[in-house]
C-alpha cells in the first residue's frame, strides 16, 4: 500500500462512483477499480459496496475513510513543511464557499482567491459551494481544508474560526408591504408573515430560526428556496418577506430593508481550519488573506 492508494480509496468514497473517482485522479477506470481490490485484498475486508447505479462505502469502509484522511494529511503536512523550508508554497488547496451575490459579509470570495492565486502561484485552489452546516462538517472529516461560513456563531466544535464579520441581519420587503416605513421592527410583529428563507442547512436560516425560537414565536416559512437571487426576487413581487444582510441584495432591486430590534438573528462570517489536525502553510496563508480582505465598517455606520 502506498499514498496513491489511499488516495485512490478516498476518492471512491467522496465520489461514490468510480468513473468520478478516475477523473479526478486522472487515470483510466480500470485503474481506480484495480486499486480497491488490491486494497480489499491486503485489507481483507469489503470497502465498497456495488451495485449498477450506486457505489457505497461499507461499514469496513466508512471505519478506515477517516484513518485514511488522516494518513494523507500527515503526508501533505510533512510537503508543506519542505516547501517552507524551499521558500515557496506548492499544491492544493481545498475551500469550500457559500452562496452569496455581493460577496460574503463585505468579503469578495474572488478577490480574495485571485490575490491569493498571485502571491502563491504554485498553490491550486478548488472550490466547493454548499450550506455553512454542511462545509462545517467537510472540514472536520478531512473532505475539505477550510472553509468560509455564515453561522450564528463564533465558536463550533471541532472548528477554529478566525471571525471576518458579523453583518446586521434586517427585515427585507416590499417598498409597499406594511411594515415598509418603520423606523425598525420586533421580531413579534413578524410573527404572521409569510416568510422566503434558505434550507436548513444554510447558517441564515439557522440564525433564524434561533431567533425566532428564543422568541417564542413559530417561524412562518411561506418558501423554501436555496438561491438567494430568487428569494430577493419573491420579496420584490410581494409574495414574501426574508430576513437577511443588506450584500445579498443585488444593487438596484427594489426591497425595503427595515432594522429588528430585540433578539435579532445572529449571523457571523468566519473561515474555519480543523481543530484536529493541523492547517498547513497554505490553509495559513489563505486565511491571513481573507483576513486582509475583510470588509470593516468605519466607526461612525
Amino acid at each position: 500500500m502506498d499514498l496513491r492508494h489511499l488516495e485512490t480509496f478516498v476518492a471512491v468514497a467522496e465520489e461514490s462512483s468510480f468513473s468520478r473517482a478516475a477523473d479526478r485522479l486522472h487515470v483510466v477506470q480500470s485503474a481506480v477499480s484495480a486499486t480497491v481490490r488490491n486494497l480489499e485484498r491486503e485489507w481483507g475486508v469489503t470497502l465498497f459496496h456495488r451495485t449498477t447505479h450506486r457505489v457505497e462505502l461499507s461499514p469496513e469502509g466508512r471505519a478506515l475513510l477517516g484513518e485514511a484522511r488522516a494518513a494523507l494529511a500527515a503526508a501533505a503536512a510533512v510537503g508543506h513543511a519542505v516547501d517552507e523550508v524551499r521558500g515557496g508554497l506548492r499544491g492544493t488547496l481545498r475551500l469550500g464557499i457559500m452562496q452569496a451575490t455581493q460577496g460574503q459579509g463585505g468579503l469578495s470570495v474572488a478577490a480574495t482567491i485571485a490575490a491569493f492565486r498571485a502571491e502563491h502561484p504554485g498553490v491550486s485552489v478548488q472550490v466547493r459551494q454548499g450550506g455553512s452546516a454542511e462545509q462545517a462538517e467537510r472540514v472536520r472529516t478531512g473532505e475539505l481544508d477550510l472553509t468560509f461560513l455564515g453561522l450564528p456563531d463564533d465558536a463550533l466544535p471541532g472548528l477554529d474560526l478566525t471571525v471576518l464579520a458579523e453583518p446586521e441581519l434586517l427585515l427585507a420587503c416590499h417598498p409597499e408591504h406594511r411594515l415598509a416605513a418603520r423606523k425598525s421592527v420586533e421580531l413579534k410583529d413578524l410573527a404572521d408573515e409569510p416568510f422566503c428563507d434558505l434550507p436548513p442547512s444554510w447558517g441564515i436560516r439557522i440564525a433564524n430560526e434561533r431567533a425566532f425560537a428564543a422568541a417564542g414565536l413559530p417561524h412562518p416559512l411561506a418558501y423554501e428556496i436555496n438561491d438567494l437571487a430568487t428569494i430577493t426576487d419573491f420579496v420584490t413581487h410581494g409574495l414574501a418577506v426574508a430576513i437577511m444582510p443588506s450584500f445579498m441584495i443585488a444593487p438596484g432591486r427594489p426591497v425595503a430593508l427595515v432594522p429588528i430590534r430585540r433578539g435579532a438573528p445572529r449571523f457571523v462570517v468566519s473561515i474555519a481550519t480543523p481543530t484536529r489536525r493541523p492547517a498547513g502553510p497554505a490553509a495559513r496563508a489563505f486565511v491571513a488573506m481573507a483576513q486582509r480582505h475583510a470588509y470593516t465598517a468605519p466607526p461612525d455606520e
